[in-house]
């Protein structure tokens, strides 16, 4: 450990590799020397105690943490109310990984250090505030509505495989319908070794459970779309944003939308920033399938609304057509052009609101 009089003017920068039950974090100097690895549990007490020794050894500048929105969640909001600069590291690439070996001293190192070089780091989203609650709303709603349609699914291929007079009293009639009238049989529970008697039973419980999946959703909703409307209002009057839509992009950009630098960085996250992919006298750019996908539905939605509704979109489209662009390649470019909504995100104020 470095002696007192030098722990006052040295700045080190941390690295921490986050586990379930435990962090490991590494120190380096402004050199890249390896100052000490050290393992801490993941508990407001290791919290501290993890910030505590980073600090035995001098000032830290900064704290380079992988995973910050998983297991590094709470380490990050400790370090944000202790008031430390830190940043998000992205998994070391597999050629590295290779040269170097894996374990958890070796990543806290690699960690520490592309911090210190600014190397494949970003502002970690903060998890408290409104955006945090509209979130694990989100989550929940989320896996209510794939189950309920799991739930639509199984009745509809339950109902493919049914005894014929069962099958074509049922296969004809719409989803709403179908469910109601599934939910409400009466069938006789002794006699469920008879496999009509057994489909009926079946096609009976999972109609039920749709339905309290759609009552789930609907209390959720009755939470989330008043809860969007107060982070952003701006957001939500938008033309083609809706309460998911909003709350998609709003969790995308995290309760410190400042973080992200600008519109381009934006569109890059969402995956609506196209590739360039040339090489020599061929110019072009591919299609960017990373990102954030759900946030790059959001946009899709968008322009599926815009397309139908906004004149300005709907001339667009059509002198793009006559261009000789398909509609999926409209639609791209849309997405792009849509990403402007990260001045809606980012702003602080109240203007006017536009379409």
């Amino acid at each position: 450990m470095a002696t007192e009089n030098t722990t006052t003017t040295l700045e080190v920068v941390g690295g921490v590799d986050t586990h379930k039950d435990t962090n490991t974090a590494a120190v380096i100097d402004t050199a890249g020397r390896t100052l000490g690895v050290a393992q801490f549990p993941t508990t407001p007490a290791g919290y501290a105690s993890l910030l505590t020794w980073l600090r035995s050894f001098g000032t830290v500048t900064l704290v380079g943490i992988e995973g910050t929105g998983a297991y590094g969640a709470g380490l990050a909001l400790h370090l944000h109310l202790a008031g430390v600069a830190m940043v998000e590291i992205d998994r070391p690439e597999r050629k590295t990984r290779r040269w170097q070996g894996k374990s958890d001293p070796i990543d806290a190192e690699a960690a520490a250090r592309a911090a210190l070089t600014g190397r494949r780091t970003g502002t970690p989203k903060l998890h408290n505030g409104q955006v945090e609650a509209l979130r694990v709303l989100r989550v929940a709603r989320r896996g209510a509505v794939n189950n309920r349609a799991d739930a639509q699914r199984q009745i509809k291929t339950l109902i493919v495989t049914a005894p014929d007079s069962l099958r074509s009293q049922l296969r004809r009639l719409s989803n709403r319908r179908l469910i109601e009238v599934c939910a409400t049989r009466r069938p006789d529970r002794v006699a469920a070794a008879d496999p009509a008697v057994a489909t009926v039973i079946a096609l009976r419980s999972l109609a039920r459970r749709h339905q309290q999946l759609t009552d789930e959703i609907n209390e959720l909703d009755s939470l989330i779309a008043p809860l969007v409307e107060v982070i952003n209002p701006r957001l939500y009057a938008l033309l083609g944003v809706g309460p998911d839509v909003a709350g998609q992009l709003l969790v995308t950009a995290g309760q410190n939308p400042e973080r992200l630098r600008s519109e381009a960085a934006f569109a890059m996250l969402c995956g609506a920033a196209p590739l360039p992919a040339s090489s020599g006298r061929t110019h072009r750019h591919r299609l960017n399938r990373g990102g954030d996908r759900q946030a790059n539905a959001a946009l899709y939605r968008i322009v599926l609304s815009r397309l139908r509704w906004d004149p300005r979109t709907q001339a667009y489209t059509e002198r793009r057509t006559t261009e000789g662009m398909s509609k999926k390649e409209i639609i791209r470019c849309l997405k792009r052009y849509i990403a402007e909504i990260y001045t809606a995100l980012t702003s602080t104020k109240d203007p006017e609101l536009a379409a």
